[in-house]
């Protein structure tokens, strides 16, 4: 599972989702957000699956899509994931789709954080990141450090793909 969320970022996770289905069968989940930035279209055309957008959307696997298919994923990713998406998964919302799947699934999770620095550095986000790595089976890569897309420059970008399919790579092992 890759779960994309909605932020400038998102237009990398087109690329990262190439590279993981060059491995292995990835099914992509994207949250409204993600949507302004890339199309559904894109990870189908790279995953040869169609992207999941919509908790109630019929997706052919049944009424309930986040049970059915999150309770067969061996692993989730979530590339980006935002500010928002962190606070939202430490809280156990599951207000979309790709919240109810990361509260289905039992598969490890490697996060990759992609926001402005100094959203990365607010003491709520760094305690949404505490929550989530107190659960045990969420892995985190990165931010990186360099220009970020606002025009501040430090700790936020993502990490280059290669770097999280190793990490991905790191985690099956």
């Amino acid at each position: 599972m890759l779960g994309v969320t909605g932020g400038i970022a998102a237009a990398k996770a087109s690329h990262l989702a190439r590279l993981l289905a060059a491995e292995a069968d990835v099914q992509v989940v994207m949250t409204r957000a993600a949507r302004r930035f890339v199309t559904p279209l894109t990870f189908s055309a790279v995953t040869g699956r169609r992207a999941l957008t919509d908790m109630f959307e019929d997706a052919g696997t049944g009424p309930v899509t986040h049970v059915t298919v999150a309770a067969r994923a061996a692993l989730f990713v979530v590339a980006p994931a935002t500010a928002a998406f962190l606070a939202r998964a430490a809280q156990g919302r599951a207000d979309d789709l790709l919240g109810a799947m990361l509260l289905v699934t039992r598969a490890p999770v490697v996060v990759a954080p992609a926001m402005n620095t100094r959203m990365w550095d607010h003491p709520a986000t760094q305690r949404n990141l505490l929550a989530l790595r107190g659960l045990g089976r969420v892995h985190f890569v990165g931010p990186a450090e360099g220009d970020l897309a606002c025009g501040y420059q430090g700790k936020g970008r993502l990490p280059d793909v290669e770097t999280i399919v190793a990490a991905v790579e790191s985690v099956v092992k």
